[in-house]
């Protein structure tokens, strides 16, 4: 565990607060969030801490030797800081979905091709297989945002855990996000409004698959990190420009459904902006495009100073 002051930990708990606003939205992965802030492989070390041979080590030298382990410190202010962001933004970032989208996409879409040029520099050699990797990434993460999503109101107690646990593992993954997950199984309604509506059933069942996930295909991407850290970099390049599909922010809905009043959307098309049909918002949409664009690279600099 790193010696780190206040200002390091309030910072970090920015940070969280930064990736939790990111997973709340279908389309944005917290992952991205986290690898952009220099925070991404700590994470990882961390949640991979945990293992069995904690409670070995809680029993012969005590609490304070497992939270020194596992990263403690680090990991409670970034946790604060999701926490913050989910219980206090995700009516925001609904409302901004219903009422504003394009806005909303418009700024995560300037984000996102920032991150796009950020980790892709992180890739040390450009060759032949990293290209291959980096398109494979580019097509998986496109298909799955061409998914039609399911719908429903009321899924069973293992349909919220599997979804949780297969939510998180996209949230961990930069350019997949954890909330679209939940769209596709049909389930982001239901867990917004849960949070919204302090319902500890459905939560603590999202949450208990969300921890299973989390401790399992965290300790897959820690190895494949390790052993292929080049062609890992390229694979999570090509998913994040494969998201880009999701988050353009002029779309025409082609198909939806009404199931309790509430519309659901199956199927969506992307559009130029002068072929939407709504208020294109066109030079406020290109104006914070730009400021999510430029807030990247402001905090790569602000990151390579303090380093």
């Amino acid at each position: 565990m790193r010696n780190r002051s206040i200002l390091d930990y309030f910072i970090i708990t920015l940070k969280g607060m930064a990736m939790g606003a990111a997973d709340v939205v279908p389309g944005v992965s917290g992952g991205t969030i986290a690898f952009i802030s220099g925070i991404y492989e700590e994470l990882l070390d961390s949640i991979n801490a945990f293992n069995f041979s904690i409670l070995k080590t809680l029993k012969d030298e005590g609490v304070n030797k497992v939270w020194k382990n596992i990263n403690g410190n680090f990991l409670s202010a970034l946790l604060l800081g999701i926490a913050i962001s989910v219980l206090s933004l995700a009516k925001v970032l609904s409302w901004l979905l219903e009422y504003h989208a394009v806005l909303l996409w418009s700024f995560f879409f300037g984000l996102v091709v920032a991150s796009i040029i950020f980790v892709g520099k992180q890739v040390r050699e450009w060759n032949f297989k990293t290209i291959a990797v980096l398109i494979i990434g580019i097509l998986i993460a496109y298909s799955i945002t061409q998914m039609q999503p399911a719908v429903g109101a009321n899924p069973s107690a293992l349909y919220l855990i599997i979804s949780g646990a297969l939510a998180i593992s996209a949230m961990i993954l930069p350019g997949i996000s954890g909330a679209f997950i939940l769209v596709l199984l049909g389930v982001y309604q239901v867990v917004l409004t849960a949070v919204h509506q302090k319902d500890l059933l459905k939560i603590t069942l999202v949450g208990l698959g969300a921890i299973v996930g989390l401790l399992s295909f965290s300790r897959i991407l820690k190895f494949i990190f390790v052993r292929y850290h080049n062609m890992t970099l390229a694979l999570l390049t090509g998913f994040i420009i494969g998201a880009l599909n999701k988050i353009w922010p002029w779309k025409e809905v082609i198909e939806s459904i009404v199931i309790e009043k509430k519309q659901w959307t199956l199927k969506e098309k992307n559009v130029l902006p002068f072929q939407y049909s709504g208020d294109n918002h066109f030079w406020l949409a290109i104006g914070l495009a730009m400021f999510g664009f430029l807030l990247i690279l402001l905090l790569e600099k602000w990151g390579q100073s303090r380093k």
